[in-house]
């Protein structure tokens, strides 16, 4: 099925993908993973939660580690444009018969609480504390040098349906992956911010989190930080890569934090603001589809993602699978 023709003027104004919290098990080796071996930035901290920034970031948070007895994805969190757009979204969601309520989160305005048509947690605010720039603070810069969180990755037990919801609220279609035995979606990358993707979407059972990713300056960056991971005792950590997509062109890596939670180390994708952007078909059968060149993906890769708290999974009734590059 061919992706939807794209909403250019949604229901409410998404600015871009902002923040995801973490329920971790061990906050302190959490930190040690995300702050001493990444090099993010701390905001604020206490003995059950840490507040995290990348270098380029001017708002409070882009990640939350809150300790948890069970480790799972608390939400995902979008900046809508202004304060009438959280009105809108709020009266959009409820004419969609999604639960609506509206919570109170530290550092930052009003935020609305709802699910998207899977039962993801998704929370939307317009004000979050602003903090001093520091990108030029080069003694700050650590790990691999994160400079921003780029986007979410998720898998869908159906990828028609989350492009058809996701494109409903602005969001546009920049590549996607097409099964041609059944002509429907076994992937797709949608955006706000005018990268290739804020969101993705997955076949596989779900909705899980299959992976956050963090833009890096350099493809250096990374040997960078392999190097470190493999002389810090974190070289169990990684996952997949280096390597190159054929989808988004990125540069990347895979590594995976105490919880298992993956993260994608990211750089090299393209501009994709334009409104008449066109989305790029991919075959199923395509082997650099995936893997532009670089290893095979392992099998943890296609099966293992990160649970929602308190949601539900569903099965995939695509059982298309990918051809693994060689």
């Amino acid at each position: 099925m061919p992706v939807p023709a794209s909403v250019l003027y949604p229901p409410f104004n998404i600015v871009r993908l902002s923040h995801v919290e973490y329920r971790v098990t061990d906050i302190e080796r959490s930190r040690a993973f995300y702050v001493d071996t990444l090099g993010l930035q701390v905001t604020d901290e206490n003995s059950e939660t840490i507040y995290l920034r990348a270098m380029e970031e001017r708002g409070h948070h882009c990640i939350i580690l809150r300790r948890a007895d069970t480790a799972n994805v608390g939400y995902l969190s979008f900046k809508l444009f202004d304060e009438p757009d959280l009105e809108k979204a709020a009266a959009y969601f409820t004419a969609k018969g999604q639960p609506v309520e509206w919570v109170d989160r530290p550092f930052q305005g009003r935020t609305l609480r709802t699910c998207d048509l899977h039962g993801i947690p998704l929370e939307f605010y317009v004000k979050m504390d602003r903090l001093p720039w520091i990108h030029q603070n080069y003694n700050l810069y650590n790990g691999v040098k994160p400079l921003r969180i780029d986007h979410f990755n998720m898998f869908s037990p159906d990828v028609d349906a989350s492009v058809a919801f996701y494109n409903d609220i602005g969001f546009r279609t920049t590549e996607y992956t097409e099964d041609a035995e059944t002509g429907k979606c076994w992937a797709a990358w949608m955006h706000r911010k005018g990268g290739v993707h804020d969101v993705a979407f997955t076949n596989g059972t779900g909705p899980r989190l299959h992976h956050t990713a963090f833009w890096v300056p350099t493809p250096l960056n990374i040997i960078d930080l392999l190097d470190l991971m493999a002389t810090t005792g974190w070289i169990d950590s990684i996952e997949r890569g280096p390597g190159r997509h054929g989808i988004s062109n990125a540069f990347f890596l895979y590594i995976r934090d105490p919880d298992l939670n993956r993260i994608e180390i990211y750089c090299s994708d393209y501009q994709t603001v334009d409104p008449d952007h066109e989305p790029i078909k991919w075959d199923l059968r395509d082997p650099q589809r995936q893997t532009l060149w670089g290893a095979p993906a392992p099998r943890s890769w296609f099966e293992e993602g990160s649970v929602f708290d308190g949601v539900n999974l569903q099965e995939s009734a695509l059982k298309a699978q990918p051809i693994i590059a060689p």
